[in-house]
């Protein structure tokens, strides 16, 4: 009899063990159903993201290379679709070799191109989606004969920084919209990028004659909109 009490003892002591053994499970099961949910809403928020600045990057591009296509070969510029940027290519043109001052040729592209570029950006489908119009300036690693590279740099971000700087100040001071120049002001900014993004050749050489650039680039503010959905989340 005594031997039928303890296990009818331990039998009531496991029965409550197994029933929260049982709740934890749910508890478990909830939990990860739920984090499933949440990553399948934020996937879904962030492919919808992706879907809408891919057609508007898509619109944005037709719509710079319907306004450019004309002068792209005389200007000898490009447009890059993957970075949405205006890419100006000839040294020649833009700036004296070692200078920041802008050459008359490339002050007479920049009048022609500066006021079509910003009131395509500008209009009402694009302008709530840009987060900034950067103007690039870019060098080549060289600088002098025997200048250690580290110098070559830093020479070449003071360089590419003036250069940028002198060309927002020109089309700043071109336009007569105070609108227009207000919104320029808060989006459009001036980057010396020196030798950090040179081209390169087939061969994998230096390209120093194509790394000598400038760009207007647009970056839409698809990025930001995908922090935010993760952040809320």
């Amino acid at each position: 009899m005594q031997n039928f009490n303890k296990t009818e003892d331990s039998e009531s002591q496991w029965l409550p063990i197994s029933d929260l053994m049982s709740v934890l499970m749910m508890v478990f099961l909830l939990i990860s159903i739920s984090y499933m949910l949440k990553v399948s809403s934020e996937k879904e928020k962030i492919q919808e993201i992706a879907v809408t600045y891919n057609k508007l990057q898509n619109e944005l591009y037709n719509d710079l290379n319907k306004e450019f296509k004309e002068d792209l070969k005389k200007w000898d510029a490009e447009i890059d679709k993957a970075t949405l940027s205006v890419r100006f290519k000839s040294p020649d043109i833009l700036f004296n070799r070692g200078s920041a001052k802008l050459k008359p040729k490339f002050k007479k592209i920049l009048d022609n191109f500066f006021p079509r570029f910003i009131s395509i950006i500008h209009k009402d489908v694009y302008r709530d989606d840009i987060d900034e119009i950067r103007i690039e300036g870019h060098t080549s690693s060289y600088w002098r004969l025997n200048t250690p590279d580290s110098e070559s740099y830093i020479n070449n971000m003071e360089l590419s920084q003036n250069r940028t700087r002198n060309v927002l100040d020109y089309v700043l001071n071109k336009e007569v919209d105070e609108v227009l120049v207000s919104w320029v002001r808060l989006n459009v900014t001036a980057n010396g990028l020196s030798s950090s993004k040179i081209i390169f050749n087939k061969d994998g050489s230096e390209n120093r004659n194509l790394s000598r650039r400038v760009e207007f680039r647009v970056k839409t503010n698809a990025e930001k909109r995908i922090a935010k959905i993760l952040a809320e989340e």
